[in-house]
């Protein structure tokens, strides 16, 4: 299994300044299957530029109705089904996100909707889909049907807590879990509403005991802040091995033993092609025919040309 980050910026500023990417991550090759989680801004440019292909994803989740979670949802649900052109994957998500609540969402349209299986969460659900089970776990954040998630596949249980602030009962819909992703905005003990920070960070990794912790969507204060040295504080304050994501970072993850995740740091597969690049034209148009041609795609006048011939 490997877990896969295209963004580890969180909270409004950070999606706005990009100083760290916020296309959210994936879960790939669990059970042979392939997940986004909270593709926010990017998220599908991130996907290619880190060498992967949105296509090959099964599923979508999203946890809440806020930008920087939900943005590119609906193009990968595109990918997904092949430009809606297929019945494929799973959309799971939080009722505000699938069917809007007061004034959050909701955020897939219908259309959206219609070419795949649909999972709505609320905190305490309990769902199967391609054999696994995923728990909806509760946050207290600004939208109030917000939820996490605990995956579970044969025994293995990854959690993600999404955006919430600290409450004492949030370690326990986490408890069990092996890996253990939480989003911490900020550093030290000052959280800000519907947050965690990393003193609470901490605490929930000494209460859950996972075998390692990864924190991600970081906020402006924590990027700024050597979130790498951040999370070796961590680990040595509750001798759990931690880790502070970063844009790119792939983990290839031992079922057995997930602190000893193997780190790779993904390539920007296109920079030699980026900017004013002269073969620029040339590689887009070549790489664009060949990817077309590979998933079956035609535009409308390749359409148009085969009718007439």
């Amino acid at each position: 299994m490997k877990l896969i980050f295209l963004g580890t910026g969180g909270g409004r500023f950070s999606a706005i300044n990009q100083r760290r990417m916020t296309g959210g991550f994936r879960i790939d090759n669990l059970g042979g299957r392939n997940y986004h989680i909270d593709p926010g801004p990017g998220a599908l440019v991130r996907t290619y530029q880190f060498g992967l292909d949105p296509r090959n994803i099964d599923g979508i989740f999203v946890s809440h109705a806020h930008t920087d979670h939900y943005n590119d949802a609906e193009i990968l649900i595109e990918a997904m089904t092949r430009g809606m052109t297929q019945k494929n994957g799973h959309i799971m998500g939080s009722k505000s996100v699938l069917s809007g609540f007061e004034k959050w969402g909701p955020c897939i349209s219908s259309y959206h909707k219609s070419k795949s299986e649909i999972l709505e969460l609320e905190a305490g659900d309990i769902r199967y889909f391609n054999n696994c089970l995923v728990r909806a776990t509760p946050t207290k954040h600004g939208d109030p049907m917000g939820v996490g998630f605990q995956i579970e596949y044969k025994d293995f249980k990854i959690s993600y807590t999404s955006d919430t602030s600290y409450f004492p009962e949030l370690a326990k819909s986490h408890e069990g879990a092996d890996v253990f992703i939480a989003s911490v905005l900020r550093p030290g003990g000052k959280s800000i509403k519907g947050h965690l920070c990393s003193s609470s960070f901490i605490n929930l990794i000494e209460e859950i005991q996972p075998k390692l912790a990864i924190m991600t969507h970081l906020g402006l204060k924590m990027i700024s802040n050597n979130p790498i040295g951040e999370a070796k504080r961590i680990t040595k304050l509750t001798g759990i091995k931690t880790l502070a994501a970063f844009d790119g970072m792939s983990l290839d993850i031992n079922y057995n033993n997930p602190s000893k995740a193997r780190i790779i740091s993904l390539k920007d597969v296109d920079a030699p092609y980026h900017g004013s690049n002269i073969n620029l034209s040339n590689f887009e148009r070549k790489n664009s025919r060949k990817l077309a041609a590979k998933n079956g795609e035609d535009d409308e006048l390749s359409q148009i040309r085969k009718y007439v011939h």
